[in-house]
């Protein structure tokens, strides 16, 4: 299904973060999170990924090896004099919306990342984190030659910065946004149509996030549905759009050899990205994602496929 080796470099670029969140099934202070460090713990279930992010001296030791010893590469992880990024939050019972308490920037307001020549020249496969869409550009302007580039996004860029983000869009190959960011964006309520607004602007696939209903994928005129793994226990969902996308790019980057993406080899990322999403919600924080095996991925993965398969009527 999914050979494990160490492939063509998958860059993640995006937010390192200790999250508090409080959902009504508990609450975490300061544990890390940030949607690179999501995305590249489940793109490391696949690939050996590399971090662009900036973090604080209160960032310890402790925990680059954490994320070392999940097989992600930290050598290009800033520390910057002054604190952290954090990010303080919560959830009702409607379990898809998060709604801030507080946001420190600290560091991450001088996050700028210039890649070395080494990432310029030898990058194969970027995931642009949802952060700021000048920084995602600056990034995409320096990868020399690309094979897939994909981005995330968020309704403050969609609101405050529209002209730059589409600049994005219209540069990539994948968009991971949800349905109330691409109803935002287009202005279009049915997803459908909004979705082909998007691709008019130049990206080939567009991904919309569902939540706990999965997800929608458009790539070229046709249209692929995955529903969300039925769970009986959810926690916390914060990282799990990070988690879903680091899943997608990671298994895409261990299979795509050139810029040739089949249908069924995207259907199948989709599917991994679903069922790294689904292992996230289960725990707070990256606890639960962290600790598990590929054979639990694998065995999702068939789990879901046995949903979505049926035999035609005779």
């Amino acid at each position: 299904m999914v050979d494990r080796q160490v492939c063509m470099k998958l860059l993640v670029v995006g937010s390192i973060a200790f999250d508090t969140v409080k959902t009504p099934f508990g609450k975490v202070k300061e544990v890390i999170g940030g949607s690179a460090v999501y995305a590249s713990i489940a793109a490391s279930y696949f690939v050996r990924p590399t971090i662009i992010g900036v973090v604080g001296q209160d960032f310890k030791k402790r925990y680059f090896e954490m994320l070392e010893n999940h097989n992600i590469d930290t050598s290009y992880i800033k520390i910057l004099k002054g604190k952290t990024f954090r990010w303080e939050g919560f959830y009702d019972y409607d379990l898809n919306t998060a709604h801030t308490v507080n946001t420190q920037l600290n560091v991450f307001s001088n996050f700028n990342p210039s890649l070395d020549e080494n990432l310029k020249k030898e990058t194969k496969f970027v995931f642009l984190g949802n952060i700021d869409p000048e920084i995602q550009y600056k990034v995409y302007k320096q990868i020399m030659s690309p094979l897939l580039i994909a981005c995330d996004t968020m309704n403050w860029w969609i609101e405050n910065k529209p002209r730059q983000l589409k600049k994005v869009i219209k540069n990539v190959d994948i968009l991971f946004i949800n349905e109330s960011e691409l109803r935002q964006f287009t202005n279009e309520y049915n997803i459908v149509k909004a979705a082909k607004m998007v691709k008019s602007l130049g990206v080939k696939i567009v991904i919309v996030k569902r939540g706990e209903y999965g997800a929608i994928c458009f790539y070229k005129n046709r249209i692929f549905v995955v529903p969300g793994y039925p769970l009986e226990k959810v926690y916390d969902p914060t990282g799990a759009g990070d988690s879903f996308a680091g899943g997608v790019m990671g298994f895409l980057a261990s299979k795509l050899k050139d810029t040739t993406i089949t249908e069924s080899l995207l259907r199948q990322a989709i599917i991994f990205g679903t069922v790294t999403a689904s292992f996230c919600v289960e725990d707070f924080g990256v606890n639960r994602i962290y600790n598990i095996s590929f054979n639990q991925i694998c065995k999702r993965y068939r789990e879901i496929k046995q949903l979505t398969h049926f035999e035609e009527l005779k």
